[in-house]
């Protein structure tokens, strides 16, 4: 079990933290978690605003879209993954152990990856924009501007303090309450006089996209399913659950080889039920947006988002079930907030260490970095959103930077996987095939979506 010292570092790999991985499926899921707090990132601004934005545009043609950006992307995130567990390296650590040319002390995968992070920031500020909406409807004597100020303050209190278990906590709580309601209105739709047919559904699974829903497409592909953004937060989910120190040190001994694979095993078990969790989240917005919006020639756009987005469920619960939802989709947008703050001050802080402004290894240097930059975040996310005030916009031009995110990551997967991992961890052929099946996709989503828009 993970020592439950203030003072434990998992980002500390030694000896004296070894712990033999569970064996079987049911004592493996006891140690889940990492994967569900990525999910709890996603199921907000993808499935909540992206997705059905796109659903609303496309119909349910794009359905193919969002299916294969849930699914494909997965090998990736499970070699980052690899790599914590049996480095015990942070993220970037990890990229900046790539090849080719540095910066000062840092490589330019980490410089251009905190450049694009500028993309993600307007997102967020989407996010705490949207959220902001809906407590405006919901409490209309405070203001949006107060809201949005309010929001920043409280998802900071949260986070400051850097521990991993209560991000866990929130993070499987909120998709637990808005998966139930989503998945119900779902089943409610088929009641009404907008139902789908299994035809519209097959006709979402033949691989077209109309010229008019690219831009938005890519950014669904980016932005839903693991981002780029999410994938690399993933290792340090894993390594303070404690996956890395577990396994311990490599000292080329059979004994590290058994821990390091178990360990691995029960990181395929995380990463599987929560791409589960988000696919099928994933698909029931996409649907609602396809079968309510579209049909209805509703876009969620500017100020009016949130308006929009409600009848995706009183059209199929019926008027009571408004509140419901903006009840909801204030638990799920705060969730991605929530979550999302947990890993921007992380993978800032390690990015700051490689760059040589403080040590990311030592716990004092790490909290108070986090610390700060839990406060810094919100406050910035909530002031371009008074300034821009277009939240889905926001969030698709936040879906484009994470698009571009996973390029970069797919670039250090591969090197991973070829150049990195040790010959005792070297994988099947099966596991070979998913993970070229997921680069070779990324990249052909990537050019087909420039050769679109050229």
């Amino acid at each position: 079990m993970m020592n439950s010292s203030s003072e434990y570092n998992p980002y500390q790999v030694s000896k004296d933290k070894i712990t033999a991985a569970p064996l079987g499926f049911w004592s493996r899921l006891r140690y889940l978690g990492p994967g569900f707090i990525l999910s709890a990132s996603i199921v907000g601004s993808g499935e909540l605003i992206a997705t059905t934005r796109l659903g609303a545009e496309a119909g349910f043609v794009a359905l193919w879209v969002i299916l294969v950006s849930c699914l494909a992307k997965v090998a990736i995130q499970l070699e980052f993954g690899k790599r914590a567990i049996y480095s015990g390296n942070s993220t970037m650590q990890a990229l900046n152990s790539l090849p080719g040319r540095k910066f000062g002390k840092a490589h330019w995968t980490i410089w251009t990856w905190l450049i694009l992070m500028s993309f993600k920031i307007i997102q967020y500020g989407g996010i705490i924009g949207g959220i902001a909406i809906i407590l405006q409807i919901l409490f209309p004597a405070v203001s949006i501007p107060l809201w949005c100020y309010l929001l920043a303050v409280l998802v900071s209190l949260l986070i400051y303090k850097g521990k991993y278990q209560p991000i866990e906590k929130y993070s499987l709580l909120f998709i637990g309450l808005f998966a139930l309601l989503t998945l119900a209105s779902v089943f409610a739709l088929q009641f009404t006089p907008l139902r789908f047919t299994f035809a519209e559904l097959m006709s979402g699974l033949i691989f077209q996209l109309p010229s008019g829903t690219v831009l938005i497409a890519i950014a669904a592909f980016g932005i839903t399913g693991v981002g780029g953004d999410e994938i690399m937060a993933y290792n340090y989910w894993l390594i303070e659950k404690g996956y890395a120190a577990n396994t311990g040190p490599d000292d080329n001994s059979k004994d590290w080889e058994i821990r390091a694979k178990g360990w691995i095993k029960v990181m395929y078990i995380d990463a599987i039920l929560s791409m589960v969790v988000y696919t099928i989240m994933t698909a029931a917005f996409y649907l609602l947006g396809a079968a309510v919006l579209h049909r209805q020639g509703l876009l969620p756009a500017g100020m009016e988002v949130v308006e929009t987005l409600s009848r995706l469920y009183t059209q199929s619960l019926g008027n009571w079930a408004g509140i419901m939802f903006l009840l909801g989709g204030f638990v799920v947008l705060f969730s991605t907030l929530f979550s999302a703050l947990g890993a921007w001050t992380r993978m800032f802080s390690d990015a700051f260490g490689e760059i040589g402004w403080l040590n990311f290894q030592n716990l004092k240097q790490r909290h108070l970095a986090i610390g700060i930059l839990a406060w810094l975040f919100p406050l910035s996310w909530a002031t371009l959103f008074l300034v821009m005030k277009t939240p889905v916009l926001m969030v698709a031009i936040g879906g484009i930077g994470t698009a571009v995110i996973l390029l970069i990551v797919v670039y250090a997967a591969l090197y991973f996987r070829y150049r990195q991992v040790p010959d005792s961890l070297i994988p099947s052929k099966i596991y070979d095939t998913a993970f070229w099946i997921s680069v070779l996709s990324i990249i052909m989503v990537a050019l087909y979506g420039i050769y679109k828009l050229l």
